[in-house]
């Protein structure tokens, strides 16, 4: 029964294929938006929590909101490290600067630190030296580059002692990253033959900073690495101690943030936001369940004397009413089959648009997801219609003119 019940259900279907592209047309679009909009939503989470995961998980984030009018000196980090839990302390400012060499300019995100960056970063120089402490003391215009940077400035990798225009100073190139792309850059134009575009950043001596950048004259961040992975919880706790002794137990005027905390807030942001967007998307399915109902109702209507000889011949209701929900059903999961392989193509689409600096992928659990949805939309808004098509009496089905 169940078979030509599925039979009849598909000739009914293909019977007018451009009505029945119009009812799925509202699963499509409901399949589209959840199975889109969830990817991408889990791609950033993805992308967002590898970078995370790729600085380290042994260092805090030190950040003074408030600094009683007592800034913290460039000189007093080093006395942090005299706690046996933590290892090093480096402090970060960051500022946008022209970055000039030879014909080739553009915007360069400049970051003042400390030799200690490298370590607790875990970033690692393909050629030359790290920033030293007499760079530091002697306000030296040296800068460390990404391999990027100097490829783009100079036309090849190894630029140790070449010298660059920063904001029209003269710095010396004394090292170059062992990585091509920062997270922390912005993006410049390189005014290449081609129009691309590169990320442009570079690394100074953090007194050197305070001279050439008019709004950072003290620290107000800085990066604490722990002894290891297992003293991180007391690098933490020590940590916020002398901070909270630093500025008289007030706990408003800092905030000490360990990576692992970071991602648990990422990882919830974006479980929020996933869950927001599938619901929108939720509602887009719901709307097209309504456009099946719909036009089941306008099928039952039309078919009524069919209806009426089928009972006629000896039909029970039961086979009346799964003939409709087959057909609601298959309605319902053909449109998401289509939703399903109209998303793939899109996500295609964005990932070579955004030249696979996201990886969007489908998620199995997602697509399953999407099926599960469609089939109950399909079940829950065909059953009026068919519940209304096998309580049609046989008589007055057969005397239905239309």
């Amino acid at each position: 029964m169940i078979l030509q019940s599925l039979k009849m259900a598909w000739n009914a279907v293909c019977s007018n294929k451009m009505r029945t592209f119009l009812t799925m047309l509202g699963i499509i679009i409901g399949v589209i938006a959840l199975v889109v909009l969830v990817s991408i939503a889990d791609g950033a989470t993805s992308s967002v929590t590898d970078q995370i995961s790729n600085m380290g998980s042994n260092y805090l984030t030190v950040s003074i909101s408030d600094d009683k009018e007592n800034p913290l000196r460039l000189s007093e980090l080093s006395g942090f490290t005299e706690n046996e839990n933590i290892e090093a302390a480096a402090p970060v400012s960051r500022t946008s600067v022209t970055a000039k060499s030879g014909y080739v300019d553009g915007s360069m995100t400049l970051i003042g630190t400390t030799g200690s960056y490298l370590d607790i970063q875990n970033l690692e120089l393909a050629y030359g030296r790290n920033i030293k402490n007499t760079d530091v003391e002697n306000n030296s215009y040296v800068v460390i580059l990404t391999k990027d940077s100097a490829e783009e400035l100079f036309g090849y990798e190894d630029a140790v002692g070449e010298t660059v225009a920063l904001d029209g100073r003269s710095f010396l190139v004394v090292g170059i990253l062992d990585e091509e792309e920062s997270a922390s850059a912005v993006q410049m134009s390189a005014g290449s033959e081609e129009g691309s575009s590169v990320m442009l950043e570079g690394y100074i001596p953090y007194s050197t900073m305070t001279r050439i950048a008019d709004n950072i004259l003290y620290v107000t961040q800085f990066y604490v690495s722990a002894a290891s992975e297992d003293t991180m919880d007391f690098a933490e706790l020590a940590m916020e101690q002398m901070m909270l002794e630093r500025f008289g137990n007030d706990e408003d005027a800092f905030t000490v943030v360990s990576q692992s905390a970071l991602m648990e807030t990422m990882e919830s942001v974006t479980s929020t936001l996933s869950l927001m967007l599938g619901g929108i998307a939720a509602i887009s399915l719901l709307v097209g369940g309504i456009g099946i109902m719909n036009i089941m109702l306008v099928s039952v209507t039309e078919r009524t004397r069919e209806i009426g000889i089928r009972k006629a011949i000896g039909a029970g209701r039961g086979s009346i009413m799964m003939q409709f929900l087959i057909e609601a059903l298959l309605v319902s999961l053909m449109g998401c089959l289509i939703g399903i392989g109209s998303s793939w193509g899109i996500l295609k689409m964005i990932g070579k648009v955004s030249q696979d600096a996201m990886s969007f992928s489908m998620a199995p659990e997602v697509v399953w997801v999407a099926v599960g949805f469609s089939g109950l939309i399909g079940v829950l808004f065909g059953l009026y219609p068919a519940n209304k098509a096998a309580k049609k009496r046989p008589i007055d089905a057969l005397r239905y003119s239309g």
